[in-house]
């Protein structure tokens, strides 16, 4: 092989290999705060200071991400003389539009949206609660009511009326 051919070789292969690590940043930039704050999983305060920060960061990361990829993509298709090649191109594209439209989304409000008409049980028929649960509670107009952390742990948000007035409840 010729120096030249060599190193186009060499420069064609980085930029596969660019490509792919581009995609797997962009991607990352969306399933790591996702998984970070998973419900029913223990959170912890460093863990939602990495989510936020890259919740925070992954509109513009996920932008240059894709600019960068279709950049990428743009130069190696010409070289890429078999369909397949150009096929896996496109593939590597895909999820990197999805995640750069996903982080544009609000996926926490998705995976702890309100519970839409909640029922209560009176605190005898609520069997489902072990003495060792820890509740929030609210106390109104003489009527009081509990809610049990580890069933908010999923919602986070109970909108309820204690002793006539509406209230939220937020975990």
């Amino acid at each position: 092989m010729s120096t030249e051919k060599i190193k186009t070789f060499l420069s064609r292969r980085a930029a596969w290999l660019t490509l792919i690590v581009i995609v797997l940043a962009g991607l990352m930039m969306v399933a790591i705060p996702v998984w970070l704050i998973m419900p029913f999983k223990p959170q912890t305060t460093r863990g939602l200071e990495i989510s936020y920060l890259l919740k925070r960061w992954s509109p513009l990361v996920t932008v240059i991400a894709l600019v960068s990829a279709l950049f990428l993509v743009w130069r190696l298709w010409g070289g890429a003389r078999r369909w397949w090649r150009k096929a896996i191109l496109v593939v590597l594209l895909l999820p990197l539009f999805a995640s750069t439209w996903f982080a544009r989304q609000n996926h926490f409000e998705w995976m702890f949206n309100p519970l839409a008409r909640a029922t209560y049980a009176k605190a005898d028929e609520a069997g489902f609660v072990n003495d060792s649960d820890m509740v929030m509670t609210v106390k109104n107009n003489g009527e009081a009511v509990a809610y049990p952390v580890r069933l908010m742990a999923y919602h986070h948000v109970v909108q309820d009326v204690v002793g006539g007035t509406p209230i939220t409840v937020t975990y």
